[in-house]
């Protein structure tokens, strides 16, 4: 793996956004259109209790990940959102290095629970997860949105 630089940026930085809306995209063009800008607010991705990640190789991007609080703040859950990884740059362990590096910050901002979802249309993604620790579950905590047919996950921290 080249090296890898992996830095937190928020959400409003011209990297963070290129990476948020390619995701959206490939959202898109995988399951013919995305709502998703409906039930993610940018705002959650933002310091204090949000976060987002912008991986580089050579300056150049290749990928990044969300955070976002969900939920009873007392209960101190949060969702992953938006991991995406350049499609030219994918199975080279970018993903999973993301994914590692949002856990050990969520573990830093105090959160026991992590949450995400995934599709049908996305098999690595579930690949990962699944590979990753990721448990299935029927259910998000109560009153989060969640898409009806998704693949729920969980993880405890």
């Amino acid at each position: 793996m080249a090296d890898l630089v992996i830095d937190a940026e928020l959400i409003t930085s011209n990297g963070a956004l290129s990476v948020y809306y390619a995701a959206l995209d490939e959202l898109n063009r995988r399951y013919g259109t995305s709502d998703e800008d409906k039930h993610v607010s940018l705002d959650e991705l933002l310091p204090p209790r949000g976060l987002f990640l912008v991986a580089r190789v050579d300056r150049h991007l290749v990928g990044g990940v969300g955070l976002r609080p969900i939920s009873d703040p007392t209960l101190d859950l949060a969702e992953i959102k938006r991991l995406w990884v350049r499609p030219d740059c994918r199975r080279l362990g970018y993903g999973i290095a993301l994914m590692n590096e949002i856990e050990a910050r969520a573990r830093e901002l105090k959160y026991r629970r992590l949450y995400l979802e995934s599709g049908y249309a996305q098999p690595e993604a579930l690949e990962l997860y699944r590979g990753s620790g990721w448990e299935s579950v029927e259910q998000y905590p109560s009153g989060v949105f969640s898409y009806p047919v998704a693949n729920r996950f969980t993880k405890p921290l």
